[in-house]
């Protein structure tokens, strides 16, 4: 199976298993429809991947498969408020109207709250299933509030805002990108392994990895959001040139920043090498993200 397959799969079963978490933890009504509207709205489901292939090295995927689909509600979460008028301002997300399009501004600031929280109780009632395997999910979970918090997620997207229409340096690029998308890209490998319990040395060479995968990501997006094709993206291009925001086509150049897109994912590659042939799929998708085009 190659690691397109291999995704393909993985999404299939992340998708089920978001539908039976919102049937279990959510009532039928307004809510629940804003809410399965955006989580299955489709996507690369990029993250429950990260999480469930680093899981797989250490023979316990199945133990990570709800921190995966909290992943995805995170993440999700995080887009439908990013398209508000308040932030982005954006109409299209993943080829289909967005969340405050179709159910209004108040219901999508409602569904991505609804998201985020439950994303947190689906990996404390997981904890709390098995006595065993809680440690493990407490310490995941953990990873996944922090790279989602006040130092993660939120302080990237505050920092993306302030600096809106100002020159800034490179030091400043990458506290934005660092925080704002490769925080969650890294919390996603590193979840998945600790959800199974490995050593400190094993989540170190993971962590690097993310860090470095979670960088090729947010580039590759830069450069995409002026070379690609809006109906692949299946979101408006251009947004960032009409906010006048710094990013790194910007501030180095298209090939430049494709140069620093291929040296930092041989450095993610090369984070791997512990895990010999058991760090495939990781590798693979390292190479995957580089070169998507969408």
């Amino acid at each position: 199976m190659n690691v397109k397959e291999r995704l393909g799969e993985i999404a299939q079963r992340v998708e089920v298993r978001l539908d039976e978490l919102l049937d279990a933890h959510c009532e039928d009504g307004l809510l629940k429809d804003a809410m399965r509207y955006s989580l299955t709205a489709g996507g690369k489901r990029l993250r429950p991947a990260l999480c469930l292939m680093s899981a797989e090295m250490f023979g316990g995927e199945a133990k990570a498969l709800d921190i995966a689909c909290a992943l995805e509600m995170i993440h999700t979460y995080s887009l439908i408020h990013d398209d508000l008028p308040a932030m982005d301002d954006d109409e299209l997300r993943r080829g289909k109207p967005t969340n405050h399009v179709v159910f209004g501004e108040a219901n999508a600031i409602l569904a991505g709250d609804g998201l985020l929280n439950l994303a947190f109780e689906v990996m404390l009632a997981r904890a709390l299933d098995s006595e065993e395997d809680m440690p493990n999910i407490l310490r995941a979970s953990h990873i996944v509030a922090s790279a989602a918090g006040v130092r993660g997620m939120i302080a990237g997207q505050v920092a993306d805002m302030l600096f809106e229409g100002k020159d800034f340096d490179e030091d400043v690029l990458k506290y934005i990108h660092s925080r704002k998308t490769a925080a969650m890209i890294k919390a996603s490998v590193m979840s998945g392994a600790l959800a199974v319990g490995v050593s400190e040395s094993d989540i170190s060479a993971l962590a690097h990895y993310g860090d470095c995968i979670g960088l090729v990501f947010q580039i590759v997006d830069d450069i995409l959001d002026e070379t690609g094709d809006q109906d692949k993206m299946g979101k408006t291009l251009g947004k960032d040139a009409q906010a006048d925001k710094q990013t790194f086509a910007t501030l180095y150049g298209i090939e430049e920043s494709r140069r620093i897109a291929a040296e930092k994912t041989d450095e993610a590659i090369e984070a791997l090498a512990p895990f010999g042939d058991k760090a495939q799929e990781l590798i693979a998708l390292a190479r995957l993200m580089k070169d998507r085009d969408n």
